[in-house]
């Protein structure tokens, strides 16, 4: 079985190098300082059980690659539409695109039913770019619940939990999705096959919309937001919209929202990706995330007041983040040696 891992970041190298220990021939599609590491010395992965190298082909460029019969996506939601193009070589007749993203994937209305099957969703798809480039039709949906970093460059550490629900959109056990399920499990994962994929999405979206940005903009951790009164009451309500969007079009949520609040709270002291990607000067995971639940609102008439307000303050504050990054990178680059007075001044 030929996988690829497209974006083998922390979660994807964790993914990747577990599937290859089972067995596949597992690439990465990976970039910088990280990929240099991984093509020099393995992916150094560090488990509950201690440390392994574990060497897999690692490059930039998926023309080198070839046809694979699965394609791991694990990069953040919003980068995906940009390497489209590069993804083709990837591509043959039968390959399946394993969705391994936050929040609503390009696929979510494909094989849906009602009216809106068919939809494409331009928060998480601008120009529908990923449904005609890559196919609705290849997609499996995977959700994540296992969280893993990067130590440093080439070294995976995996924090906690084993499970990827997989599904494919129309609900059926299909050929490729039973042998993607007996792969994942013998690389050591919890991977149950969901009727509705779309249930579990929601319920892991269903935290990320309201956790994710009030970390970013308090800086505080799961424990914290859901333990403070104000913010686990704003929660809530965001919770609560979305619920009322999602039951619109037929998800049905396993636990209740105090349910939810309370299992993330137990996590403890997380900082949310969104949070470490503000604090590390990277773009965050906004659209996927909160634009698409107010997109898919309107789709049905139903009004987000809290969301559209925590929106906008996330989106003004990573505005005024990238602009800080951009203002201290020029004058690092202004007061660099070898820099004369007159080129500062131009």
């Amino acid at each position: 079985m030929k996988i690829c891992v497209y974006g083998a970041g922390a979660i994807g190298a964790y993914m990747g190098a577990q599937l290859a220990l089972a067995g596949a021939d597992v690439s990465f599609i990976a970039r910088g300082p990280h990929l240099a590491a991984m093509q020099k010395n393995g992916v150094r992965l560090q488990t509950e059980e201690g440390e392994r190298v574990v060497n897999v082909r690692c490059t930039s460029d998926p023309r080198e690659l070839g046809e694979q019969d699965y394609v791991i996506v694990a990069l953040k939601a919003h980068s995906v539409p940009g390497v489209v193009d590069a993804m083709q070589p990837l591509l043959g007749a039968n390959t399946a695109i394993v969705t391994a993203i936050n929040g609503i994937p390009y696929w979510y209305f494909y094989r849906h039913g009602g009216v809106f099957a068919g939809t494409m969703l331009d928060s998480v798809d601008p120009g529908g770019t990923q449904w005609k480039r890559l196919g609705p039709e290849r997609a499996i949906g995977c959700v994540l619940y296992p969280a893993a970093e990067i130590v440093e460059p080439g070294v995976v550490r995996h924090v906690y939990g084993k499970k990827f629900p997989i599904g494919e959109p129309s609900g059926e056990k299909t050929e490729r999705i039973l042998a993607l399920q007996e792969m994942m499990v013998a690389a050591g994962f919890d991977a149950p096959i969901r009727d509705d994929i779309r249930d579990e999405i929601w319920l892991k979206l269903w935290g990320n919309l309201c956790f994710n940005p009030i970390s970013a903009l308090t800086h505080a951790t799961l424990d914290v937001i859901t333990s403070d009164s104000g913010t686990r009451a704003v929660s809530r309500t965001m919770m609560l919209e979305a619920k009322s969007i999602a039951d619109r079009f037929g998800v049905h949520f396993r636990v209740d929202v105090e349910r939810r609040i309370d299992g993330a709270g137990a996590v403890g002291a997380h900082k949310t990706s969104m949070l470490q990607d503000l604090e590390c000067g990277r773009p965050m995971e906004i659209d996927p995330l909160l634009t698409v639940v107010q997109e898919m609102g309107r789709l049905v008439g139903q009004a987000t007041p809290i969301i559209d307000t925590v929106l906008a303050l996330i989106k003004l504050r990573e505005q005024t983040a990238q602009h800080a990054l951009a203002q201290t990178e020029a004058r690092t680059a202004s007061q660099s040696p070898g820099v004369t007075q007159g080129a500062r001044a131009a």
